[in-house]
């Protein structure tokens, strides 16, 4: 695949200039995420990572910039009904520290089977937790009957622009702090992180690669990418569980034009780089964050060296300590 092209305004969901006004609108509410480099892992890539630690962001993950940009978009009486979503991971955990700080109602459908300690984060960050059996279709009647119930309004995962917008603020701070990079690599699963980085990447620095790091059991955006629309996801079984979803009619168009490939990871490469994240750099990474540090320190990297300078964005922190890979 060649370069992708710089996106232009108004093609997709978000722009440079909604990223900046996000930036501005989550700065006393967020953090700005400290960049770390290893040189085990620099190494063992042989070249220079960037790492972009969101795992240290509140709520352990980047979910947070776009959550809390999507309440901050709220005019106030549709923030005095609250927000909703289903999510069963980081977004559940961000959209209720996102609501609580701005004083407003969250309502979080969760499966039956979500891990207590994810249930006992969201309670902990202010959500109010309605259940629902574990499918899809079970998720969003609930959703839809809370929304009925408390006209809250809807925020989903990623497949929204004020998330999505939300998430390329990643970028902002990443290039201004390393304005050398030559590309990043995003884990990539609905496509909210690598859109925003994406378009706002692309719009600062046209050269730059953007490198989608995507499980070998959840590789349905390599594959919708490969066929030019949005494939189906796959069965739920990598352990990277932050990126089992599938691309939405929102991420698709970016991940399609603007991401210049994608790699995919085996689990025992997942598992393996999580490991060495912990030993090596002291970061206790989630499996899904392990995809992007397998993918700058695999054979598809390496196999380029003209790629010398590589952000890597470490997306979250939130390890369930009773079922580690390793």
């Amino acid at each position: 695949m060649g370069h992708a092209p710089a996106p232009t305004a108004a093609t997709y969901a978000t722009d440079l200039g909604a990223i900046r006004a996000a930036q501005r609108r989550i700065e006393p509410f967020a953090h700005r995420t400290p960049v770390a480099t290893n040189a085990t892992l620099d190494a063992i890539s042989g070249r220079r990572l960037w790492f972009k630690c969101e795992l240290l962001q509140r709520t352990g993950s980047f979910k947070f910039r776009g959550a809390t940009n999507a309440v901050r978009m709220l005019d106030d009486a549709g923030a005095a009904r609250g927000v909703v979503t289903h999510s069963s991971g980081n977004h559940a955990q961000a959209l209720a520290l996102a609501a609580r700080m701005r004083g407003i109602p969250a309502h979080v459908v969760m499966p039956s089977n979500s891990a207590e300690v994810k249930k006992a984060a969201v309670r902990g960050y202010g959500g109010r937790i309605i259940e629902c059996e574990p499918t899809l279709e079970a998720r969003e009647s609930t959703a839809a009957r809370v929304i009925a119930e408390t006209g809250a309004t809807m925020i989903p995962p990623y497949n929204h622009p004020d998330v999505m917008a939300g998430q390329g603020t990643i970028a902002l701070e990443l290039l201004d702090e390393c304005p050398h990079l030559d590309a990043i690599v995003v884990p990539l699963g609905g496509g909210g992180l690598i859109s925003g980085i994406a378009i706002a990447a692309k719009a600062l620095k046209p050269s730059i690669r953007i490198i989608g790091a995507e499980p070998e059991l959840a590789g349905d955006a390599a594959a919708s990418k490969r066929e030019g629309s949005i494939q189906p996801p796959m069965k739920p079984v990598t352990i990277a569980d932050g990126l089992r979803a599938a691309l939405g009619p929102l991420t698709f168009p970016v991940v399609r034009d603007l991401v210049d490939d994608i790699v995919l990871v085996s689990e025992a490469d997942i598992a393996a780089h999580m490991r060495l994240a912990w030993e090596r750099m002291k970061l206790t990474i989630e499996p899904s964050a392990a995809v992007g540090v397998a993918a700058a320190c695999g054979d598809w990297i390496r196999a380029r060296p003209e790629l010398a300078d590589v952000g890597v964005v470490l997306c979250g922190g939130n390890v369930d300590l009773s079922a580690l890979p390793f």
